[in-house]
């Protein structure tokens, strides 16, 4: 083989070289790990006798008869429904507070916008744990300053951490810790736009509400759209913050989201093939609810560019 040869095949191979460590780590660290729950799932435990003894207890096929059970399980379609109604709470609230943020420190007469901006973002460099431990007391009658000074002011004291409030406290401390990231997404987007379109505008005689509903918002919709995608699948993986405070309150249960159901099952019941089937079915829906979300979204963007073309 020729040296120019040799050349041709190392150049040629140079990309496969650079991307064999990425590939292992993935292969490792992502895919093996989905393969293997998988496949635990497609399994069960036969229990032969008092379940005592060596070969008492088995691991069988068992088919998707741990998707069958899963799918009919009352408390983890209840878990759903509890975390749709907290989406519904968090999800417009927090993108639009992001987005009321960053147009704000986009404003020609904001002033001292670095420390807005680290003041803004802050809450979502504490980890979830501490941030929920700090909502969970301030929440707690018993302890929280704010009942003291309500019942110095002879106010109601409501119970935020039982029935209905339990949303919006929850929601509270996801929105506080979230809202910073969206916001410092869409900032950077309203920081790119070209200074020659804020001069057009201002020349054509627009407001600063006009121009920001007609020019900076369309402008950052693939951020809009973004933001909204990460939250949608943090929406549906919301475990820390009702985790860490069912300890401070009974109506937090331990299947109170899909995520502490598998958690449940997992390590507090040992079935660890039914909490396998239930991790699966989470993150199918996951993705068929972000690659539904995000078809939709491309179909619009291509409607908004023919229509622009046709103009």
């Amino acid at each position: 083989m020729t040296s120019a040869r040799r050349r041709s095949y190392g150049v040629k191979g140079a990309p496969y070289a650079f991307l064999l460590p990425a590939t292992v780590l993935f292969a490792l660290f992502f895919a093996l790990p989905i393969g293997y729950a998988v496949w635990l799932s497609l399994h069960k435990v036969k229990v032969s006798g008092l379940g005592l003894g060596a070969g008492a207890r088995n691991e069988v096929w068992a088919g998707l008869e741990n998707y069958t059970d899963s799918l009919t399980d009352s408390e983890l379609l209840a878990g759903a429904l509890r975390v749709l109604g907290y989406g519904c709470i968090v999800v417009p609230v927090m993108l639009g507070l992001a987005l009321l943020f960053a147009l704000m420190l986009d404003s020609e007469k904001v002033r001292l916008a670095p420390f807005t901006r680290l003041a803004i973002f802050l809450p979502y460099a504490i980890p979830g744990v501490v941030a929920a431990l700090l909502w969970g007391f301030l929440y707690l009658p018993s302890v929280s300053p704010f009942y003291y000074v309500l019942d110095a002011l002879g106010l109601p004291q409501p119970d935020l951490l039982d029935g209905g409030p339990l949303y919006g406290a929850l929601s509270n401390i996801a929105i506080w810790g979230g809202t910073g990231f969206n916001m410092i997404v869409i900032y950077t987007s309203l920081r790119a736009i070209p200074a020659e379109v804020h001069e057009a505008a201002k020349l054509d005689g627009a407001t600063p509400l006009q121009t920001a509903l007609r020019i900076k918002i369309p402008m950052v919709a693939p951020s809009l759209v973004l933001t909204f995608f990460f939250s949608i699948i943090a929406t549906l993986q919301v475990f820390n913050e009702p985790t860490t405070l069912k300890p401070l309150t009974n109506s937090v249960s331990t299947t109170w989201s899909p995520l502490m159901k598998v958690y449940r099952d997992a390590f507090g019941t040992g079935d660890i093939y039914r909490a396998a089937a239930e991790a699966v079915i989470i993150a199918l829906a996951t993705l068929v609810l972000s690659f539904g979300f995000l078809r939709a979204a491309n179909r619009r963007n291509r409607q908004d560019a023919r229509q622009g073309g046709a103009r």
